[in-house]
């Protein structure tokens, strides 16, 4: 606000399906808006498609090594689950019920990695931290390696939908219900109209659920390798590249 009111170059980012708050009231003033996905009735100059920013380790991290540090079999198929900093509580419940001990898939031919987040962490560890094939972890401050070494994930469909698809993963997607405009519906779509990734809904997820989507996927070797291809194809590796230009070349422009 302070920037368009001193007349200064304003170049927003906008990293959902929709223009938050904030920046529908700023758009008018700004000089460049970056979108992560073309959003109707933003077009124009004034709006540019450019992708969002995700962390550069994503791109470094290695298959190998990713593998070796979370003690995966590197002939093993793995299942990457994770709901965020703090968790999401009905992936983890159900994941629990499903690959924990006496649940129907706690003898299973896959890896599972799963980052619980910090809120259900501790209600987690006792049941699965010994679990056979199964990695349980709190928190990861990047999803790097995690991705490199998982073969299809089970998650949210927030912002993380940019990392799944610069790493190229398969994913199943719960979109969270209660998000601001229905955003991560929204996301998750843009990943499973390409084929990506399949969706369901959180009231409809528990271990039966689950299981019906990644045990199919999970064996089926050249449909993961498929909708690898379609998530990688998806990414857009020079999205920071892209906004630094704008952010560059609204500042050459100068203020006025």
């Amino acid at each position: 606000v302070a920037a368009a009111a001193s007349g200064l170059p304003l170049v927003l980012t906008e990293a959902d399906s929709h223009l938050g708050l904030a920046n529908r009231l700023l758009a008018p003033r700004a000089r460049r808006v970056c979108l992560a996905f073309p959003i109707a009735g933003r077009e124009g100059p004034r709006y540019l498609v450019t992708g969002r920013p995700v962390p550069a380790a994503i791109a470094a991290a290695d298959r190998g090594a990713a593998r070796e540090r979370f003690g995966i079999d590197p002939e093993v198929p793995c299942l990457l689950i994770f709901g965020g900093s703090l968790g999401a509580l009905r992936i983890n419940r159900a994941a629990a019920a499903a690959f924990g001990p006496g649940g129907p898939a706690a003898d299973r031919p896959f890896h599972v990695l799963h980052i619980a987040g910090s809120r259900d962490y501790p209600e987690l560890a006792p049941e699965l931290g010994g679990a056979s094939r199964y990695t349980l972890l709190e928190y990861l401050p990047d999803l790097g390696d995690a991705l490199a070494a998982g073969d299809l994930v089970l998650s949210r469909s927030g912002g993380s939908v940019f990392e799944l698809t610069a790493a190229g993963r398969p994913a199943v997607l719960v979109p969270y219900p209660y998000a601001s405009a229905r955003h991560q519906h929204a996301n998750a779509r843009w990943m499973a109209e390409a084929g990506a990734a399949t969706i369901v809904e959180d009231g409809d997820l528990d271990a039966e659920r689950l299981l019906q989507e990644v045990e199919p996927l999970l064996s089926d070797r050249a449909r993961l390798h498929e909708m690898a291809a379609a998530s990688r194809l998806l990414a857009r590796p020079d999205a920071a590249e892209r906004v630094a230009a704008e952010i560059l070349a609204a500042a050459a422009e100068g203020g006025g």
